[in-house]
């Protein structure tokens, strides 16, 4: 159904990298989103009523808390088109983010009153759930909406990169649990008579909860500044490392403002006896490409290189194997000889991935002792930096 409205109703649909286009789905996911929910909140609603089961209803009204985060999430969706003003250089791209963390916390709230109503149940327990097969059908008919929702958010969400909308796929996933438990909970109570649905409706709370945790988690991460999707470094290393005249690149760090609002800054190895107007024009030409392949804003920095020096390429292979030796992860880059008449000053970035949990002073110590270490005639003394921040 989605791809038919797509179609439909969103001019050049399948050019979803246009801002246009990506808040046209978002838009248009976002309605479907309400209409189902507000759909399976009365039905669910009408078969808890008929068969007295507080886990039925518990559910309905989760239901008509997706309808809400739904809403909030096409609130989101057009405060995230707005223009850059004055306060806000960068656009409101993050709004999207926003609403997302926003629908997390709904599904949080939501979780705790079910959690409360179910406990009640089990304490203080009622008259026993009557259950038909207008209200078997009706869960089972309810799972499969669910799992159509689950199906398009999370496919969408993933062609438009939103946030938000795998936020409302996780919601889903968590709704198709919930609803099943419950379905389980009134066929053994029509079939063995044991009333378990106080406790189905712990186990129902429970998933909602886990539920706003994974979405939370799912929306937290851009606006605290997570790092870029691989496919994303793959993509600009191409770009850069294009032109000849490129050597390598490093210290590559992403900005992202929202959705189409990324930008990011790079250095670029040269030749040290490059043309200098001619290089300018190469990083020129890049940074324009990368505006207009990926949609980001891109700022080079050049960085010459030694190419011609056979002591420093040697010396620079040495540190590299010592530092490949401690640990196959991390690199070097920048690297520089500056000789003088007593000894020799090694001057390079050390580049140490956030997955390597070493102490930093253990590390540096050890390379600085090896490479001090090493067979030759020349005395060196190692300037390391550390970073932590490179590709």
């Amino acid at each position: 159904m989605i791809s038919l409205l797509a179609k439909i109703l969103i001019p050049n649909h399948r050019q979803t990298a246009l801002p246009a286009v990506r808040h046209a789905y978002g838009m248009l996911c976002g309605m479907i989103g309400i209409v189902l929910n507000i759909v399976l909140f009365g039905i669910k609603l009408f078969a808890g009523i008929l068969s007295g089961s507080v886990a039925i209803i518990a559910d309905a009204f989760n239901n008509l808390s997706d309808a809400g985060s739904s809403v909030i999430v096409l609130i989101g969706f057009r405060l995230a088109r707005s223009k850059p003003d004055p306060d806000h250089p960068f656009g409101h791209g993050r709004m999207e983010y926003i609403s997302g963390l926003v629908v997390s916390m709904l599904i949080f709230l939501m979780g705790f009153e079910l959690l409360k109503s179910a406990a009640e149940k089990i304490f203080s327990p009622s008259a026993p759930i009557e259950s038909s097969p207008a209200v078997i059908v009706i869960l089972l008919v309810s799972v499969l909406i669910k799992l159509y929702m689950v199906m398009y958010n999370h496919i969408i969400g993933k062609r438009i990169e939103s946030a938000a909308m795998r936020a409302i796929a996780t919601d889903s996933l968590g709704d198709v649990v919930a609803t099943s438990v419950v379905l389980i909970a009134t066929l053994v109570a029509k079939y063995t008579g044991l009333q378990i649905d106080g406790y189905c409706g712990v186990l129902v709370s429970i998933f909602i909860l886990l539920s706003g945790y994974a979405a939370a988690k799912e929306t937290i991460g851009p606006l605290l500044g997570q790092p870029p999707q691989g496919s994303f470094v793959d993509e600009i290393k191409r770009i850069v490392m294009e032109p000849e005249e490129i050597i390598g690149i490093h210290d590559l760090v992403v900005h992202d403002y929202g959705p189409g609002r990324r930008m990011i800054s790079i250095h670029a190895e040269v030749p040290h006896d490059c043309d200098l107007f001619a290089i300018h024009d190469v990083i020129d030409n890049l940074e324009c490409k990368l505006r207009d392949e990926l949609g980001c804003e891109a700022v080079i920095h050049m960085d010459p290189i030694e190419t011609d020096d056979d002591i420093t390429e040697s010396t620079k292979q040495m540190v590299e194997q010592v530092v490949k030796g401690f640990d196959p992860v991390m690199s070097i880059h920048d690297f520089r000889m500056v000789k003088g008449p007593s000894h020799t000053n090694l001057i390079f970035d050390l580049v140490i991935p956030y997955c390597l949990e070493k102490n930093e002073g253990d590390i540096r110590r050890e390379i600085i002792k090896k490479i001090k270490s090493t067979k030759t005639n020349t005395l060196y003394q190692v300037v390391m930096r550390i970073d932590r921040n490179s590709i």
